[in-house]
């Protein structure tokens, strides 16, 4: 990921309504939610969040594919990942006791994800 694609995901991300939809998206997991679900989960309007799940799609967070008459959209974990490396690369700066805390977060999360 260059700069120019880190500005565009953080821009995206940078608006109360599409981080609430990206992260529930995030805690749906790889199947995603239909765009009804998310609707009424985050109380958006239809063009609202229409407008916002293409910004985070423009901005390659989403994911959308069709389920009968449903849009399914879901995190694009990938994407998510390339973007959290790029601005961990230059962290700690020879110093591991600052980006440890996040090392906690991770095994956190990790842990969730296996049922530990």
């Amino acid at each position: 990921m260059d700069a120019a694609e880190t500005i565009e995901a953080l821009s995206a991300l940078a608006h109360p309504a599409r981080l609430e939809v990206f992260r529930l998206l995030v805690r749906a997991g790889p199947p995603g939610l239909a765009a009804g679900d998310i609707a009424r989960a985050t109380g958006s309007l239809a063009n609202t969040l229409s407008t916002n799940l293409g910004i985070l799609a423009g901005a390659g967070l989403v994911s959308s594919r069709r389920e009968g008459r449903s849009i399914i959209y879901a995190a694009a974990y990938e994407r998510m990942r390339d973007l959290l490396a790029f601005l961990m690369e230059d962290c700690c700066g020879g110093n591991p006791a600052i980006c440890a805390p996040l090392q906690a977060i991770a095994e956190r999360a990790s842990c969730a994800a296996d049922a530990c």
